[in-house]
């Protein structure tokens, strides 16, 4: 029987192990093969939450960044009240561009307190990806109109906020997405 091919298609073999170019070692390859105890410590300057750093750590190895970022997802997604209030306290205010006016920052520190107050964490938010000049804007807007919110729906939204900024924490300590 001969083999039937398709119009237009051409089948390309695949290169013999020994002809493919080495591929160099990354951060996500030295992440994969790191001990437990190293792999923990990185983790937990992404997010400070020892459930979540184990989980993550524990389904290792990641074939690429994407991987690792959707395993980082779903370990944020299921933190308990517990385990986010120890990532929350872990967390400090949202660092600014130098040359922020002292008045600003003191507006800051007051909207800051009040949020702590009130819902008695810090107040967390990503920054990721926004020009340094709205930093202070998007800050003092987050937290005035957080607020508002019941201490329940603010739980979610920090929690969401955690989620994103692993995802950036990661994606910083381990080089960027240039894996």
């Amino acid at each position: 029987m001969t083999p039937t091919h398709l119009p237009g298609r051409v089948a390309i073999p695949a290169l013999p192990e020994q002809t493919r170019a080495p591929r160099s070692p990354t951060l996500l390859d030295a992440f994969n093969t790191a001990s437990p105890e190293e792999a923990h410590h990185l983790l937990l300057t992404c997010l400070r939450s020892l459930r979540w750093a184990r989980r993550v750590a524990d389904h290792r190895p990641y074939p690429d960044l994407d991987s690792l970022q959707a395993a980082s997802d779903e370990a944020a997604y299921d933190l308990s009240p517990g385990d986010l209030s120890e990532a929350l306290a872990g967390e400090t205010l949202p660092a600014l561009p130098d040359g922020m006016y002292e008045a600003a920052h003191m507006a800051l520190s007051a909207a800051h307190a009040a949020y702590e107050a009130k819902f008695g964490h810090s107040f967390v938010i990503c920054l990721d990806g926004l020009p340094p000049g709205e930093a202070l804007n998007h800050v003092l807007a987050g937290i005035r109109s957080r607020l508002a919110n019941d201490p329940e729906d603010e739980r979610v939204v920090a929690a969401e906020e955690l989620r994103r900024l692993a995802k950036g924490r990661l994606v910083n300590a381990l080089g960027g997405a240039g894996l």
